[in-house]
């Protein structure tokens, strides 16, 4: 093609200065633009001086020879850009081969390029699926072969060289180029992770064990994560290359047993990899009092931290211990927001007993201290907001009242926004609907309060709690004991004791709220003129002429055998305040009865003697119902069936 663009510049129709640049995009194929990117050049016409190229988007572009040569860069046919473009499915059959095809990229871009560019230059074209793993095997031929160098930071980039370098020579060289100990522990495991690779792996740790002593003892004191880290690394080479321990070396437990040295902040600093480790070779220092030295430390390091030293703890039979302090935490409100972030999570069968409402608050106050700190996190707020199910759990088993003060100090809280603090409301009103009308602001009276006896108030409140009490813990317990299987999805344990949350939860909501509207009552001092809450009513059958008798109780008294019937019933709300002589009528079962009314009287009246059974007391039990009153008039007309 160069001549026949010689041709064009004789004729005029381009720069002789264009000849050049012209030949390269004609013989590459492809090129680039700053604008468009990637081009492939379909076809040159000689005669109007024009190309035709393929850009994303502009299939069949034309392009003036002279404003090409300006604009466009060529690329050479084995640019791994071309190869895609001309080859796709060789250059992803390729892909099988990682160190060719690394070595394809990497000569791309001038036999250097960074990991991202690298991604970004085969993802998804080339590897479509799991890069991660892909990258991974890469990355360990490329350590092992001696063309690569791969940088221990993924910002430098990873260079080619035609000359080959042994992997002991390699690793050696940047070793000994590493600037501070940490430095020298990150190279320290690179070589333990290449340990089975090395021709002599006995002299190249040999000198790493060396040189890790000399360092190890000049950060002792100034930097203990770093030397205990170094330690661990030192030992892992000792045992990978079979060599003797030093004489004099600083040991693990030397590290710990330093003054001022704590386990907390030095934690901290090492690797979440190495966690477990640092607290068993603390364990080992402090064989007396370590359970007690880790609990003080528990509210003072991130929940990753947490979560080890916890499950230190309660491997070593130390449950109650750490459940006694958590629970001391919460209760006087000093627990952290990284403890509470841990307890929140975790939420197992082990400390089912001090889940409740008391954890939220707890939460507000750690968020509400946060908000005066420089360092302070949004991880424990994200985290309630995020976790659809904690405060229908903290508050399953609480009172109403609880409940009630939990949702006031929510909406007085200042760490949430109103959009968040609005969607934390809408799911305590889900859980416990009774505090609707707190939330919505609209505090009305109940439209009735019911009389009960005292017997089926007792009734009511025991039963309310056991639930609160005995049932919803041992659900909780049963949920987190279900959790702990796994997968949510296909966990029919964990979704069989939701639904009976769901039950239970109902069940709860329904007597908070009877017990509510309900007042308990012995029905004395009763009027006996007119039929009401605690007279005994004679009335005659007109249907049938059978004599009947109904004694009329409470809300919840119902007892047909013998006559006992509630003033909410359909025969007790056509029977109130009626006198003697009136005819009633009422639905049951399907068809209208019609009755006289011949005599009435008082049940107080009718069992007084020896053998009367005491008028029931109320109980000193706790109960969100209020304080009973004493009897009031019988209502004037039936509230509802019940």
């Amino acid at each position: 093609m160069r001549e026949e663009f010689e041709k064009l510049a004789a004729a005029g129709k381009i720069e002789a200065r264009h000849i050049g640049p012209l030949t390269q995009l004609a013989e590459s194929g492809c090129c680039q633009h700053r604008s468009w990117g990637f081009g492939k050049i379909r076809s040159v016409d000689t005669v109007f001086a024009r190309f035709t190229i393929d850009f994303p988007g502009k299939a069949g572009h034309t392009m003036d020879l002279g404003f090409a040569a300006e604009s466009l860069k060529a690329i050479p046919k084995d640019h791994i850009v071309a190869r895609k473009a001309n080859d796709l499915e060789g250059v992803r059959r390729l892909a099988a081969h990682h160190l060719d095809l690394i070595k394809l990229v990497l000569n791309s871009f001038g036999g250097k390029a960074t990991a991202d560019q690298v991604q970004q230059t085969l993802t998804p074209e080339v590897i479509p699926d799991d890069w991660k793993k892909w990258w991974e095997t890469a990355r360990r031929e490329m350590k092992k072969d001696g063309h690569f160098i791969v940088p221990g930071k993924k910002t430098e980039p990873i260079v080619y060289q035609a000359q080959e370098t042994s992997l002991e020579e390699r690793l050696l060289t940047d070793f000994r180029k590493a600037r501070g100990l940490k430095a020298r522990v990150a190279v320290a495991g690179e070589i333990l992770k290449m340990a089975d690779d090395l021709t002599n792996k006995g002299a190249v740790a040999n000198e790493a064990v060396s040189a890790l002593n000399s360092e190890i003892a000049s950060h002792q004191r100034t930097q203990p994560a770093v030397a205990l880290e170094a330690v661990f690394v030192r030992e892992d080479l000792r045992a990978a290359a079979g060599l003797a321990p030093a004489a004099e070396e600083i040991t693990e437990a030397q590290v710990w047993l330093q003054e001022n040295v704590k386990p907390g902040p030095l934690l901290d600093q090492l690797p979440s990899a190495r966690h477990a480790r640092a607290l068993e070779s603390f364990k080992a220092a402090h064989p007396e009092r370590w359970h007690e030295i880790l609990i003080g430390s528990i509210n003072v390091v991130p929940a990753r931290l947490v979560r080890e030293m916890a499950g230190l703890l309660v491997r070593e039979g130390r449950l109650e211990l750490l459940k006694d302090a958590v629970a001391r935490l919460i209760s006087q409100h000093g627990a952290g927001s990284e403890l509470l972030l841990w307890f929140g999570r975790e939420r197992n069968e082990d400390f089912v007993d001090i889940l409740g409402p008391e954890v939220f608050r707890a939460m507000l106050t750690a968020m509400e201290r946060d908000q005066f700190n420089e360092k302070r996190s949004n991880r424990l707020r994200d985290f309630i907001m995020e976790d659809q199910e904690l405060l229908g759990e903290l508050t399953a088993s609480a009172d109403i009242e609880v409940i009630k003060d939990l949702t006031r100090a929510l909406q007085l809280s200042t760490v949430f926004d109103d959009m968040d603090k609005r969607s934390l409301l809408a799911r305590l009103v889900k859980a416990h609907p009774a505090v609707q009308s707190l939330v919505s602001g609209e505090q009305t009276r109940q439209d009735a309060t019911w009389l009960v006896s005292w017997e089926s108030l007792e009734r009511r409140r025991a039963e309310y709690q056991e639930l609160v009490q005995k049932k919803i813990p041992a659900n909780s317990r049963e949920i987190a004991i279900a959790r702990s299987y796994g997968d949510l999805r296909e966990n029919h344990e964990y979704k069989a004791a939701k639904e009976m949350q769901k039950v239970l939860m109902r069940r709860k909501d329904e007597l908070e709220n009877q017990l509510a509207r309900a007042r308990g009552s012995d029905f004395s001092n009763v009027r006996t003129d007119i039929a009401g809450i605690g007279t005994i009513v004679e009335a005659t059958d007109l249907g049938g002429g059978q004599r009947e008798t109904f004694t009329i109780l409470g809300a919840w008294d119902s007892d047909p055998e013998r006559g006992v019937i509630s003033y909410l019933s359909p025969i007790g709300a056509a029977l109130l305040n009626r006198k003697v002589g009136d005819e009633v009528e009422f639905d049951l079962h399907g068809g209208k009865h019609r009755h006289r009314i011949e005599k009435i009287g008082a049940v107080r009246q009718a069992r007084s003697g020896a053998d009367a059974p005491a008028a029931p007391q109320p109980s000193s039990a706790a109960s969100p119902a209020p304080e009973p009153e004493p009897a009031a008039e019988p209502p004037t007309a039936p509230v509802s069936n019940s």
